[in-house]
């Protein structure tokens, strides 16, 4: 399989394209897995272009919309971060330097998510770069270690 590349928002405008081709309207939305029935399409050997497969499948099934959803590293959401593992008391040096390495990809779409409604569960299908999943390991590190700060301010102490 081909590797994808480094920023999937050519990626996100074909999908664009492809669904209105079809007749078919986005909904722009993100549809969290965990909250939800849903069953994640699972890539073939052509896993870069099996989300035509699933819009056309989407379509088939006489879903009139399909959900879609991406994601674009902002500047500030990745300094908020760097930020948390900065001043995390359990983080480490290497998870900062990645951190402060994923500043490449800055304004780069990572994730796309695409899903449609049948017999009342979501039908998901998801694409994202090694960057963004290193991304969300990251962001988990962040707020286990960081996003916590002990300094005594906000107590109920009368002065």
């Amino acid at each position: 399989m081909p590797d994808l590349p480094d920023n999937l928002a050519t990626l996100k405008d074909d999908m664009v394209a492809f669904i209105e081709g079809h007749g078919m309207r986005r909904f722009p939305g993100y549809v969290d897995h965990e909250e939800v029935q849903a069953v994640m399409w699972k890539a073939g050997e052509d896993a870069i272009e099996g989300w035509k497969d699933f819009v056309e499948l989407a379509k088939s099934a006489g879903s009139p919309f399909l959900t879609m959803d991406s994601w674009t590293l902002e500047k500030e959401e990745l300094d908020s971060m760097i930020q948390r593992l900065s001043s995390a008391e359990f983080s480490s040096d290497e998870d900062l330097e990645d951190a402060r390495w994923l500043r490449t990809y800055l304004g780069k779409t990572g994730f796309v998510q695409l899903g449609f409604a049948f017999q009342g569960v979501m039908m998901m299908y998801e694409v994202s770069t090694e960057w963004y999943d290193h991304y969300q390991r990251l962001v988990e590190v962040s707020e286990d270690f960081g996003g916590i700060a002990i300094d005594g301010s906000g107590t109920d102490e009368e002065p």
